[in-house]
């Protein structure tokens, strides 16, 4: 539709204030960002269509065992066979699998386990013969799966890009994914603020509401301000979103060490000045909290990209 980042932050921010799961992020920002940074003009006018209609569900396979954040730590490999590919190995917490129709999937097709140099991409049918899915929940209601492929068989075709150079736009793409999770996190972050603000209204003690004390009107103060230092680091990212590879790299980092820090400030705060109750999973606060701990675990958590930012720098 001719939308960039700003109109993506717009969308994901809305997302986080209603906690939806459907699989926006996994199909939209990153396997069609990929599909129209990458593809052939044939392979965009197959798919683009399609994931723009809802016919399409895709999903990201990228993540391993092993491989800690770390998108060129990759033992899954495809080797040359006649006109394709043969693909081995096993993909990690491959976000909405469960509900995809083809996957993206990094795979080396030269060089070591962790050089940057190698890393290819292909478009995989997730019912393809050899490919084995194991689906299970998620902390936040959603759904991923652990993936092997065993002597999977692709066509030449289902490469997308070129062959052993997709590194650098798959860590384009996970910027890109970094900059949407935290406007979905800004998101979380008012409606727990907003909810505990009132909350704090009409829930008594002592013959008034627990508002009037001051040392909780601090704590609320705090969660405004985190919240409103998370908008600002958003904002940042997603209008640095055009420029080099490093000044993105460390807005992108940037972002979610605050992001990170924040989230788990504001549902830490929400939870307990709902008292017993903020524990329930019949109150939506938790439910919040726990999509703040999930965006906090993807892409890298805070430590991750701490070291990632100190070494852009």
């Amino acid at each position: 539709m001719g939308g960039g980042a700003v109109e993506t932050m717009i969308i994901m921010e809305e997302f986080g204030k209603g906690l939806v799961v459907e699989p926006y992020l996994q199909t939209v920002v990153l396997c069609g960002g990929l599909i129209d940074r990458l593809g052939t003009e044939a392979q965009k006018k197959e798919l683009l269509p399609k994931i723009a209609s809802g016919e399409l569900v895709l999903a990201l396979a990228y993540a391993e065992p092993q491989g800690r954040f770390n998108l060129a730590d990759l033992t899954c490999r495809a080797q040359k066979s006649g006109d394709g590919y043969v693909l081995t190995g096993n993909k990690a917490v491959v976000m909405a699998a469960p509900w995809a129709d083809k996957l993206l999937v990094t795979a080396r097709t030269s060089h070591g386990q962790r050089d940057r140099d190698g890393v290819s991409l292909f478009i995989v049918d997730r019912n393809a013969k050899g490919l084995d899915c194991r689906d299970y929940p998620t902390l936040d209601g959603g759904r991923a799966s652990e993936i092997s492929f065993d002597n999977v068989k692709i066509q030449t075709d289902a490469l997308l890009g070129q062959e052993g150079k997709t590194l650098a736009a798959i860590e384009e793409a996970a910027d890109r994914a970094i900059a949407a999770l935290s406007a979905e996190a800004v998101g979380c972050m008012r409606v727990l603020t907003h909810a505990t603000v009132e909350y704090c209204k009409t829930r008594k003690q002592f013959g008034q509401p627990i508002g009037n004390f001051q040392v909780l009107q601090h704590r609320m103060a705090d969660m405004f301000i985190e919240c409103e230092q998370s908008l600002s680091i958003t904002y940042m990212v997603n209008l640095k979103l055009e420029e080099s590879a490093q000044e993105r790299a460390r807005a992108a980092s940037a972002a979610k060490v605050q992001i990170g820090k924040s989230g788990r400030f504001v549902g830490q705060q929400a939870v307990q000045l709902h008292g017993g109750m903020g524990m329930t999973d019949e109150l939506n606060i938790g439910h919040y909290f726990k999509r703040l701990t999930m965006i906090d675990a993807q892409f890298g958590n805070v430590d991750f990209h701490l070291k990632r930012f100190a070494a852009a720098h």
